[in-house]
């Protein structure tokens, strides 16, 4: 009705949650979450998918529906594993919306997926973002649904549920001839607008006659003359369901915008549509009807959401009224006050009873302990009644723990026994709370309604609908059922009543699968990273403890179940340090500026690590707790080493008595006084200063008093990173500050800028520096750059201000209109005054360069409108740059400098290509494939081939080679055996489709006039790879796959390898070549041709093994090795060679090379540019417009 007016309002959720130490723990790899105490499922947003998930849960609780789908069978509908097969009459919306209605009966999650449906419908994800009006999408729902059930036992299922009959009449005054026409209709739509409800709507449209007479006469057939007459409508036939559309929205034709209409529209519960039927002899029951959902709209006309109000006719959930839930928490919180103070047996039954199952992890019932008393159980009970694990041991009469101790549940008997006369009172209370939990008492009296916002699930009183009948949130479309239609006894709270068997199935192993995933998840959740300090492996020196040996020697990681206990883990880690001897204490550290240290001891080996505090990624010193290295160490919070940045003066040169301020770092306890600060100087007294970082903008030193040099570090109020001043008490006490008074301010110098004269142009002056502020203007700027650089004036005209990189290339302009702070210019930088107009807010300035090897200073710039298409803008540059033809494309440079992504489309605009002013664009020669096609290079590929006896092996180095010959390039320094013929032959370009298959490009590549020549007589006998870096990389297998399944991406270059006989590799088996025979002891490596290194495969598994006491790996495909296909192992004889490193020359002059290499890339782009430009760019922002509207649909296969 209204395509996508509704723009869905949700907020965005950050997933931003790093911190340092912490694992970041993806929520899309945890099971969905349990239905909540109301025991019924939601339906999730897709992004603003609420109008679907509103009317879907309004047909799942219409019983009548739901039945009449599930009686359907898979020999009519047939079955979702054959839905792609191409001669297979699936009916597919009405199976998905099957399957979903069973999910929502009986999978144990709090709410339902509607993707598959959405994908049957064929929709786009765009469509799943947008939002439509509810009363449009359930016509087209009953229209697809009644086109996918032609030729079924339910095609005639909306029609038998929903369809009613309307009959317009006209009755001549004259002859009393009745002409009458006939409607059908699945919803009646009625005004809003100036009517008080639902019954005078009907009122005014089936019971009050339109009149015609005086000058609106009515023809009548029968008297062949114009006559007076009376039209009125009538309900003829009324379905068993009625649904009502309420017109909320209408069009203001004075303002010409839409509104809605939020006055008061009533509703009743129960109806009697008697007076509005043509036929009323029968029964009153037959015209009763009552309300079983309200659909209710909250916003306005472009924007909003929905939510629904459902009564619940089969009393599938656990259901209370409000005021019986406010009392238990009110009795219950009385409870827990009135024995909170002295019995923690009443307060953990208390806090048992008001969980669904009765059943809590250990840890999380102290959580919740604290929660509802405000203290701890340790700090609290632990002195009187021990640990909170033991507790719970010691009173099996009354809670039941799991056998790994990790739950525990309330003993439902435990109310059976006689409590004591102290006791009766409160007992009797909790028994009445615990025989009568939400839902379970049968209040037929009280309907159960729901109200469900798309994943929540919450229950109302029926009361509440009434706050529907006005307001932004209100009212927009009502169910009706006839109140004669009964269920049957055996439906009734039976969420598997007619549920097809084999949907039953599903569900039961879904929730079974669900269950194992939920173990799994907690048992990953309940997983801690410590980092375990080794106290032989560290010295104190410098105020704190330091590595001895190196990090990995010293610190190791171990991934411990925080909910065992303390003693599980010293003897944890007893077991894994095999060399040590005497006491173990495990303190908590914590690595500070100045090093690590140790605060406190952990005490009480029952305690598990969620009651010793304990937090992932925490920091264990392993050590005798009296020493380390000879040294004892002090402990705690208050001896905390604090890192000082200290500023004195020393004389420079020998004999010399010039001064000079020199800067040194020194640790101190917390606890120490300010005053050691002289002994550690070797200073007998002096002057002691602070500088107070909160005031930048002036001299900000503060001397310490002489009586407060007996204070400690924290009670100054120093801190880590903390610059201090210490002036001898010979010197004059202001006679440092003003000779470094222009060292101290030097953020005060910093509001200038350096503008350079780039506009080629004799000045006496290169450049000059401009005083200015933040807030100040570019113009300003400018105009004052170009008096005293004293230019000619009419460069106001036409120069600019570009800011000057590091490298001394010039940068995009910056508008004239900007501030300072607005253009991100810091102070202090360098600008370039150049020639060429300021740019304007709708133009791109752009670099631009020949090719894809790219040298500093070689680009071009370019002025363009940001409108222009691709297209467009490689015409201009290939006519700047003085290039012809059409076989160029352009490609974006990415942040390393390098092609990245060619721009296919070149129709698209340069805006929506998010193209920037700023950005380089590369021209490179040749001609794109169309869009869904690949151009691939071919080359063969030929093994090495390796000659005499050799130590270490390389088979994976190879050189291209563009002729028409085999060739190899000789390999330089590398002694012994070489491989007799390596090389990469091209062999040309193909161009196929991303929708072939991996056979169809094997026989493409087989017509190749270079490949004609090799007589290939079969694609079965040749091997496909992918090449990276002119190196065989990833092997592709399965014939039949599409490339697009590939994943190769629009850059991908692929060999072909000849086989000597066909072969079938499994997706387990890796392709892996050697030379050797396998002697009986070896040692083998991976090799890593990119790094030229080697690493050994059995010698990492022990190290391992050592370490962290981890089973070997089970595959060698993991990590670290991740062995692939083609990849290169070598094999040492250990009989003949007990040397471990597999190094050859070759290897030690490839890194070499690689150094070689990277030292002159980084020399390259520090050379400075030049070059200048006459005319600039800037782009500005467009304003988002609202998208247009959309219309609805459902894309239904024909199956007449």
């Amino acid at each position: 009705m209204f395509g996508n007016l509704f723009e869905e309002d949700y907020s965005s959720v950050s997933n931003s949650q790093y911190g340092k130490g912490k694992k970041l723990k993806t929520k899309g790899l945890e099971p969905p979450a349990p239905r909540e105490f109301t025991n019924l499922s939601g339906i999730r947003n897709q992004g603003g998918t609420c109008y679907l998930n509103s009317l879907l849960q309004t047909l799942h609780f219409t019983p009548e529906f739901r039945e009449a789908l599930f009686s359907l069978g898979p020999e009519e509908l047939g079955s979702l594993e054959d839905k792609d097969k191409p001669d297979a009459k699936v009916r597919i919306i009405p199976l998905q919306l099957q399957r979903l209605f069973a999910q929502l009966l009986l999978l144990d999650q709090e709410a339902a997926s509607t993707i598959d449906l959405t994908d049957s419908f064929g929709w786009t994800s765009d469509e799943e973002m947008r939002q439509h009006d509810v009363q449009e999408l359930n016509r087209i729902l009953f229209s697809a649904l009644e086109t996918s059930l032609v030729g079924t036992s339910g095609h005639d299922l909306i029609n038998r549920l929903y369809h009613g009959t309307i009959v317009n009449q006209i009755v001549c005054r004259e002859c009393k001839n009745i002409s009458e026409k006939q409607e059908d209709f699945l919803d009646l739509t009625v005004a809003v607008k100036n009517v008080s409800g639902l019954e005078d709507a009907l009122w005014n449209m089936y019971v009050e006659e339109e009149v015609f007479d005086c000058d609106n006469l009515y023809h009548c057939g029968t008297c062949d003359r114009l006559v007076k007459a009376a039209k009125s409508a009538k309900l003829r036939k009324l379905p068993p369901f009625l649904t009502i559309s309420l017109l909320r929205f209408n069009f203001d034709f004075v303002k010409c915008e839409r509104y809605k209409e939020t006055s008061c529209y009533t509703f009743p519960l129960r109806i009697n549509l008697k007076p509005f039927c043509e036929q009323s002899e029968q029964d009153d029951t037959e015209y009763m009807y009552d309300l079983f959902s309200v659909i209710i709209h909250k916003g306005g006309c472009y924007g909003g959401h929905y939510h629904v109000y459902i009564k619940d006719v089969d009393h599938l959930g656990n259901w209370q009224c409000q005021e019986e839930i406010s009392d238990m928490d009110l009795n219950l919180k009385a409870l827990q006050n009135e024995e909170e103070d002295d019995d923690p047996l009443m307060i953990l039954k208390t806090i048992l009873l008001q969980e669904e199952t009765n059943q809590i992890p250990v840890d999380q019932l102290g959580q919740k302990l604290l929660k509802k008393t405000g203290i701890s159980w340790n700090k609290k009970f632990r002195k009187q009644h021990g640990p909170l694990r033991k507790f719970l041991q010691l009173h099996p009469q009354m809670f039941l723990l799991s056998t790994d101790e990790s739950t525990v549940s309330l003993l439902r008997n435990h109310f059976t026994q006689a409590p004591s006369d102290l006791q009766r009172h409160r007992e009797e209370v909790l028994q009445t709370l615990a025989s009568e939990p939400p839902g379970l008492s049968d209040n037929t009296s009280c309907p159960h309604w729901f109200d469900i916002n798309d994943s929540k699930v919450q229950p109302i009183k029926e009361k509440a609908i009434t706050q529907q009948f006005q307001g932004k949130e209100s009212a927009y479309m009502l169910f009706y059922r006839k109140a004669k239609l009964q269920r049957p006894s055996e439906a009734r709270a039976n969420p598997r009543y007619r549920v097809p068997g084999h949907l039953l199935k599903e569900m039961d192993a879904a929730n079974i699968q669900l269950q194992m995933r939920r173990a799994e998840c907690d048992s990953a959740n309940s997983n801690f990273e410590l980092h375990l300090h080794l106290g032989p492996h560290y010295r104190f020196f410098n105020g704190a403890l330091h590595p001895a040996v190196s990090p990995s020697e010293s610190v190791w990681d171990l991934t411990f179940d925080k909910r065992k206990t303390l003693g599980d883990l010293r003897q944890s880690i007893f077991q894994l340090l095999e060399f040590w001897e005497g006491d173990m204490v495990l303190s908590v550290a914590k690595r500070v500026p100045a090093g690590l240290h140790v605060y406190h001891t952990l005490h009480g080996d029952e305690l598990t690590l969620c009651e010793a505090e304990i937090a992932d990624g925490e920091d264990i010193f392993v050590w005798n707790g009296v020493e380390v290295g000879g040294v004892q160490i002090q402990t705690g919070s208050d001896c905390e080493p604090l890192l000082l940045h200290i500023l004195h003066i020393e004389m420079s040169g020998e004999g010399s008595k010039c001064e000079q301020l020199v800067e040194s770092t020194h640790v101190f306890p917390s606890n120490a006084e300010v005053g050691t600060v002289f002994t550690a100087l070797a200073i007998p007294v002096g002057v002691i200063l602070t500088n107070s970082v909160e005031s930048a903008d002036e001299e900000c030193w503060t001397a310490i008093p002489k009586e407060d040099m007996k204070k400690t570090f924290r009670e100054q109020g120093l801190r880590n990173g903390s610059l201090i001043l210490v002036q001898d008490s010979d010197n004059d006490d202001n006679s440092l500050l003003p000779k470094q008074g222009r060292w101290i301010s030097g953020v005060d110098e910093l509001n200038w800028l350096q503008v350079k004269n780039f506009c080629q142009l004799e000045s006496e002056e290169k450049q000059v520096q401009i005083a200015a502020t933040k807030h100040t203007v570019v113009f300003d700027i400018r105009i004052k750059a170009i008096k005293e650089l004293k230019l000619m004036k009419e460069l106001a005209e036409n120069s600019c201000l570009r800011p000057i990189d590091k490298n001394g290339k010039l940068l995009c302009p910056v508008p004239d209109a900007c501030t300072l702070e607005e253009a991100e210019v810091k102070m202090g930088s360098s600008l370039g005054l150049c020639l060429g107009k300021a740019p304007t807010s709708s133009q791109l300035f752009l670099f631009f360069a020949l090719g894809t090897d790219i040298h500093p200073g070689a680009e071009m710039e370019v002025i363009v409108e940001e409108t222009l298409s691709v297209g467009d803008c490689l015409k201009i540059m290939l006519e700047k740059s003085g290039q012809q033809g059409e076989m160029w494309h352009l490609r974006k440079m990415d942040w390393c400098y390098e092609a990245g992504e060619p721009l296919y489309e070149e129709d698209a605009i340069l805006k929506d290509l998010m193209i920037r002013s700023g950005d380089t664009l590369l021209l490179t020669e040749g001609k794109l494939p169309p869009p869904g096609f690949l151009k691939v290079p071919i080359w063969w590929y030929q093994p090495a081939r390796l000659s005499g006896h050799c130590e270490s092996q390389d088979h994976s180095i190879c050189t291209s080679s563009q002729g028409s010959s085999w060739g190899a390039a000789p390999t330089q320094g590398a002694p012994g055996p070489e491989p007799a013929d390596i090389s990469l032959l091209y062999l040309g370009d193909v161009e196929i489709s991303e929708e072939a298959t991996l056979l169809e490009l094997k026989s493409k590549a087989m017509a190749l006039p270079s490949l004609l020549k090799l007589a290939v007589h079969s694609t079965a006998l040749l091997r496909v790879w992918t090449v990276e870096n002119k190196r065989p990389s990833r092997l592709l297998r399965t014939d039949w796959w599409q490339l697009k399944e590939y994943r190769l991406g629009r850059r991908a270059e692929l060999c072909l390898e000849l086989l000597q006989k066909e072969e079938d590799l499994g997706p387990r088996d890796v392709l892996l070549r050697t030379q050797l025979r396998i002697p009986e002891k070896i040692e083998i490596a991976k090799y890593f041709p990119e790094k030229f290194e080697w690493l050994p495969i059995s010698s990492w598994n022990q190290q391992v093994a050592k370490r962290k006491k981890k089973k070997n790996q089970d595959t060698l495909q993991g990590g670290p090795y991740y062995l692939k296909d083609g990849d290169t192992i070598g094999i040492k004889n250990l009989l003949f060679d007990d040397d471990d490193d597999f190094s050859t020359i070759r290897d030690d002059i490839g890194k070499e090379n690689q150094k070689q290499l990277a030292l002159g890339k980084k020399k390259s782009r520090e050379v400075l540019r030049a070059q200048s430009s006459d005319v600039f760019s800037s782009a500005g922002m467009p304003t988002r417009p609202r998208g247009p509207e959309a219309s609805l649909s459902i894309h239904v296969a024909s199956f007449r």
